[in-house]
C-alpha cells in the first residue's frame, strides 16, 4: 500500500490520501484524544502525542500537528500507523462517530434561502476545500448572517478567514442576496 501526502494551506496541518475511501457520506472531525475514543484510527493517530487533531474525509485524511514539531519528525509514524490500519483490514465506522448539529427551523423565506445555502455549499464549494484538506459545515442562518464551521485544515488555518470572507461570504453573497455575512463558528 502506497500512501501519498499533500500540503495543505495550514502549515501546522497535512493531508494522507490511502488511496482508498475512508469514509462514507459525512466526514468526521476529533479534536482531541477524548474524541477519538469512538475511532480505533483515531485513536491510534493520537498516540503520536504531537498530534492535536484528525479528520476524515471521504478519501482522505488530514493531520493537524503541535506547532513545536516539524513533519519530518512525525510523518514516518503516521504513515506507518494509517498503512497498518489499513493493511490489516481496518474499517472506519462513521455511522457511531459523526456528531450529530441540532436542526433548526426557519420560517418557509429563510428555509428556501437555507437550502439554497446548503446546496451551494455542496456543490460549489465543500469540494474546493476538501482539496485542501479541510470541510465547511452549515450551522445556521439568522438575519442575513451565515454561521459555518471550519474543519479539518480549515480550522485554524492562516487563510481561513481571507477564504471565508473573500471567497465564500462573496460567492453566497452573488448567489444568495438575503445574506449580509457569513461568519465562523470557531
Amino acid at each position: 500500500m502506497f500512501i501519498q501526502t499533500e500540503e495543505t494551506p495550514n502549515p501546522s496541518t497535512l493531508k494522507f490520501l490511502p488511496g482508498k475511501q475512508v469514509v462514507v457520506g459525512k466526514s468526521i472531525e476529533f479534536r482531541n484524544k477524548d474524541e477519538a475514543k469512538n475511532s480505533n484510527l483515531a485513536e491510534i493517530l493520537f498516540q503520536n502525542p504531537n498530534v492535536t487533531n484528525v479528520f476524515f474525509g471521504s478519501d482522505f485524511i488530514s493531520i493537524t500537528k503541535k506547532d513545536d514539531v516539524t513533519w519530518d519528525v512525525i510523518k514516518p509514524d503516521l504513515l506507518s500507523k494509517i498503512m497498518d490500519f489499513f493493511s490489516s483490514g481496518g474499517v472506519i465506522n462513521s455511522e457511531t462517530e459523526v456528531s450529530s448539529v441540532q436542526e433548526e427551523t426557519y420560517s418557509k423565506e429563510d428555509s428556501k434561502i437555507v437550502e439554497e445555502i446548503k446546496v451551494l455549499l455542496d456543490e460549489k464549494i465543500k469540494p474546493a476545500v476538501a482539496q485542501d484538506g479541510g470541510d465547511i459545515s452549515f450551522i445556521r442562518f439568522d438575519e442575513g448572517v451565515v454561521f459555518l464551521q471550519l474543519r479539518g485544515a480549515c480550522a485554524g488555518c492562516p487563510s481561513s478567514t481571507l477564504t471565508l470572507k473573500s471567497g465564500i461570504e462573496n460567492m453566497l453573497k452573488y448567489y444568495i442576496p438575503e445574506i449580509t455575512s457569513v461568519e465562523a463558528i470557531n
